[in-house]
């Protein structure tokens, strides 16, 4: 299993949570954005820089993830895709993508969007703080746990093997 996080957008405080656990469990993790990113790496991290193009980061994602990967997005359109394709998927702020809300919130997210292009401007949500980190982080090491469960206990090498 791999983590992949879609970078462009995702929160500081995410991305920290995010090395950190991939540090401590050995877990290869991907940030994939179109700008350099300055958070420190690890011996299981990587950065891949894309192009300025609009997608290109979520399309390179789309390319490379299967499952059982982990993919960190909050990027609506792209969790549909990667929910469609079999991976487990999980937005900033905890909540996880699955096949029956993934297409709920697309229709969500197009209406919104209808709307602001109409000129109705719907009031904004909260800002991303410490209830959203602390519910992503929450979120976050439920998958893992249940990554770690599913690919079961590490086998040990024996003489015979080694």
């Amino acid at each position: 299993m791999r983590i992949w996080v879609d970078a462009d957008s995702c929160p500081r405080q995410v991305r920290e949570i995010i090395a950190r656990a991939a540090v401590r469990r050995r877990i290869e993790t991907l940030f994939v954005a179109n700008r350099a990113l300055p958070d420190a790496g690890g011996a299981s991290i990587s950065f891949v820089r894309v192009g300025k193009a609009e997608g290109e980061a979520d399309a390179y994602i789309v390319d490379h993830a299967l499952p059982p990967d982990l993919v960190v997005t909050r990027d609506i359109p792209l969790a549909t895709a990667l929910v469609e394709g079999g991976l487990r998927v999980l937005n900033d702020r905890g909540e996880l993508y699955t096949a029956e809300n993934v297409r709920e919130r697309l229709s969500v997210r197009d209406f919104m969007y209808e709307l602001r292009s109409s000129g109705l401007t719907p009031e904004r949500t909260g800002r991303f703080g410490g209830r959203e980190t602390k519910a992503f982080a929450d979120a976050f090491d439920r998958e893992l746990a249940k990554a770690a469960k599913a690919s079961g206990p590490a086998r040990s090498q024996t003489a015979d093997e080694g």
